[in-house]
């Protein structure tokens, strides 16, 4: 399968370094022999239509912060839109940061490698929180495959459970942790009596939140992830502006503690009902599955004979996103066998 790798940060890199550590593994089980043609970052591009050599576009990227410097690479640097028009491939790999505003770069690479009938893999939340309907719709139309299993819960496959473990069983809503960041966050709050800037401030700097951490923070990112459950598992056609969303901001120490007095917990909970979908604190009693604590996610799926189903992983992480990615690949190779 030849792939075009756009976004070359945290999880494309590790992605890279799977790819190539893994290779023969990968043929040897899954039949799937990945061949990069072209990687994509924010300042250029390389490409090899008989496919990069990883290790040294990983030391170029290292080295000079890029993959332009890529040896044998021409001088122009090339756009995302160009490579994906150009370069021989039969699948686009989309790892540029999530934008919940309008949802680019991301929401135009994944429009333009569906209509020129590529697979596309994305660990993007953005584009499918704002557009996953019409983007379903477009593979669709053009007979091709968009997987993003990387978004939801990363290396744990919250989505593969649901559409493979519970067939014939009836899904009337889910409830959850879907962000590590804030529950790292809250666990601290309850556990050291940190003030919430403190709990933040030691998030920030074991690398669990980003400088700029409002997309966990304000419930955007449990809200992306919520939209794609809906939209994938319930087959509801949503998007994000639907939800009633509020973050973790408002969460003091004294909430905290009234929720401990009464053998509960403070969590960022994302709910999906057959009637409405939210985000917000909620105190969740101590014993129920999902009350899990630190950086792990927890998705409870309410079934109609089996009752509550909960799963419960790390939900974030280089390496654990690149795995979701390369589950996606091995099921778009096992289906359409390239």
């Amino acid at each position: 399968m030849r792939i075009i790798l756009i976004g070359f940060g945290t999880v494309g890199q590790s992605l890279a370094r799977i790819l190539t550590k893994e290779k023969d593994w990968l043929i040897k089980n899954y039949g799937f022999e990945p061949q990069v043609t072209a990687i994509v970052d924010s300042r250029g591009s390389c490409r090899d239509d008989n496919g990069l050599n990883l290790d040294i576009a990983l030391k170029m990227k290292e080295k000079y912060g890029t993959v332009q410097k890529y040896p044998g690479n021409r001088g122009e640097k090339t756009t995302a839109r160009q490579v994906i028009s150009d370069a021989e491939a039969e699948a686009i790999i989309e790892t540029t940061p999530s934008n919940f505003d309008k949802g680019e770069p991301g929401l135009t690479n994944i429009k333009q490698s569906l209509s020129a009938r590529r697979h596309v893999v994305t660990a993007n939340k953005g584009p499918l929180a704002l557009a996953m309907p019409a983007l379903l719709e477009l593979a669709n139309h053009m007979s091709v495959q968009l997987r993003f299993s990387a978004t939801v819960g990363a290396g744990t496959p919250f989505l593969t459970f649901a559409s493979k473990c519970l067939p014939g069983e009836k899904i009337l809503g889910i409830h959850g942790i879907l962000n590590g960041t804030t529950n790292y966050i809250l666990t601290r709050m309850e556990e050291a009596s940190l003030s919430f800037q403190k709990a933040l401030i030691e998030a920030q700097q074991k690398g669990y939140a980003e400088k700029n951490p409002a997309n966990d923070l304000e419930g955007l990112d449990t809200a992306a992830k919520i939209v794609i459950i809906a939209n994938w598992v319930l087959k509801r056609r949503i998007s994000i502006n639907e939800l009633e969303i509020r973050g973790i901001q408002d969460v003091t120490p004294e909430k905290i503690r009234k929720a401990k007095d009464s053998r509960s917990r403070i969590k960022l909970i994302g709910r999906l009902t057959d009637s409405q979908g939210s985000v917000k604190p909620e105190a969740v009693p101590a014993e129920n599955p999902v009350c899990i604590s630190g950086t792990l996610n927890a998705l409870s799926f309410s079934t109609e004979h089996a009752g509550d189903v909960t799963l419960i992983g790390r939900g974030a992480g280089g390496e654990e996103t690149a795995s979701a990615i390369i589950r996606d690949l091995v099921d778009i190779r096992s289906e359409y066998a390239i």
